[in-house]
């Protein structure tokens, strides 16, 4: 094995390691379920522990540790951010989204339950990210944590996530070129990258500087993120990736895949990816896990 397979297996296991740690505050924080409101509370649970790498909570962790920010308080937000991009998988799933019935190897939380729990169980999921953020545990600073929950906020809401979701199903009724689909990826899957990314230097008071340099790593990570994501959809599996695939091309959505062809794409993927590292560079070897993590993501199989 040569030094850079070594290295990204070194990743490989440094992300399952956070994966248990973010898995166990989840387990902690959330509700069980009880009382005549449980059924919503076990399909949050459902749906929170269906699988998944847990790279949003990864990018917290990294992010915070370039400042010497206590785990405890990073795996809170980790958690916080999970529970957002948690509610957006219930929500994209349901019939009046995408109508998908497989996600993460298994059914979606509408099929395992129903419809309308589903809906309250992403409701409840996002709601429960803002009480995270909110709480005195996750920050001393009652002033970090009112910027984490608008960050937050900002991040998943009409000029976030959730614009995005409305330009993506919007998309099969338009001819988008390039610059459309940058916005589209952006929005849908970036700005929560955005978040994670910019949590580090808010949870350490570090100061706009840091957080505008890891705010520019976060815009070319989360495209390399979306570009492998759409490479998958056309080149994988559903028994691989655990979701349908093909779905994009069926329904005439223009993506960096289809305008670009598959291997421009994966030209433009390995660009960001390089630049990403560059703008971490300055932080040294605190910053090692954070530079391979593009180049990482293009090799992944889910």
């Amino acid at each position: 094995m040569n030094r850079t397979e070594t290295e990204l297996a070194g990743l490989d296991g440094a992300l399952k390691r956070a994966g248990g740690q973010v898995d166990a505050a989840l387990e902690a924080l959330l509700p069980r379920p009880a009382g005549l409101q449980g059924r919503v509370q076990e399909a949050m649970r459902y749906a929170v522990f269906g699988g998944g790498k847990r790279l949003r909570p990864f990018l917290i962790l990294q992010s915070a540790g370039l400042f010497g920010t206590p785990v405890e308080c990073a795996l809170r937000a980790g958690a916080a951010i999970e529970c957002v991009h948690t509610y957006s998988l219930v929500h994209d799933d349901l019939p009046c989204m995408d109508n998908d019935d497989l996600r993460r190897g298994r059914a979606t939380a509408h099929r395992a339950f129903d419809e309308a729990t589903a809906v309250l169980a992403g409701d409840g999921l996002l709601t429960f990210a803002f009480e995270i953020l909110t709480a005195a545990e996750t920050h001393s600073s009652a002033a970090v944590r009112a910027r984490l929950v608008s960050e937050l906020a900002c991040a998943a809401g009409s000029n976030g996530m959730i614009g995005g979701q409305m330009i993506d199903i919007e998309a099969p009724a338009h001819s988008f070129g390039a610059d459309d689909v940058i916005l589209l990826q952006r929005l849908k899957t970036g700005a929560l990258f955005e978040f994670c990314c910019v949590a580090g230097p808010i949870l350490a008071e570090a100061g706009v500087e840091h957080e505008n340099r890891l705010r520019d790593y976060a815009r070319d990570f989360g495209l390399v993120f979306q570009i492998t994501d759409d490479l998958l959809d056309v080149l994988s599996t559903a028994e691989k990736t655990g979701k349908a695939v093909g779905k994009d091309a069926q329904q005439g959505k223009a993506t960096l895949v289809s305008l670009l062809g598959i291997d421009g794409a994966r030209a433009r993927a390995d660009e960001l990816a390089w630049h990403a590292s560059q703008a971490v560079a300055c932080y040294g070897k605190s910053a090692n896990l954070l530079q391979m993590l593009p180049s990482y993501l293009l090799t992944r199989e889910s």
